[in-house]
């Protein structure tokens, strides 16, 4: 499920709260949000949670003035192909990926993506894991 999900409380309370002090330590200038994952979060508030559209709007459009939204490109779309064929990756993941690496961001907080998966740079880190991934640190401590 989409981490911006678990900040707005749908899934269980442990990682809501990991999530809100994981993006709390963060620098908010060091986070970028690919426009899929406002879109995954929208689509996650209005059916799982039964949010309103228009709340649920509100809450993307928050998530949106927080932090940097980098929106999908052409060449974006076609590593996320190249990543559907050559490694079974499911397209929508493959763009978040694809613009996090465009964005060359080093750390893709995910749970749907193998822990520690690297690709063009960017590590997929579970943020839900036990221990601190040794990236993350690193951010939290600068």
């Amino acid at each position: 499920m989409n981490v911006l999900a678990y900040a707005e409380g749908v899934g269980d309370e442990a990682r809501r709260r990991k999530t809100h002090v994981l993006l709390g330590a963060l620098p908010a200038d060091n986070v970028v949000l690919p426009a899929q994952t406002l879109g995954e979060l929208f689509r996650v508030l209005t059916g799982k949670s039964g949010v309103a559209r228009a709340k649920a709007r509100t809450i993307v459009l928050s998530w949106s003035d927080a932090f940097s939204v980098h929106d999908s490109t052409h060449s974006a779309f076609l590593s996320a192909f190249d990543l559907a064929a050559e490694m079974s990756m499911q397209i929508w993941d493959g763009l978040i990926l694809s613009v996090a690496a465009q964005a060359r961001c080093r750390i893709l907080l995910s749970e749907d993506f193998q822990h520690g998966f690297t690709w063009r740079g960017i590590t997929v880190v579970n943020p839900y894991t036990d221990e601190v991934h040794p990236l993350i640190k690193a951010l939290i401590e600068k």
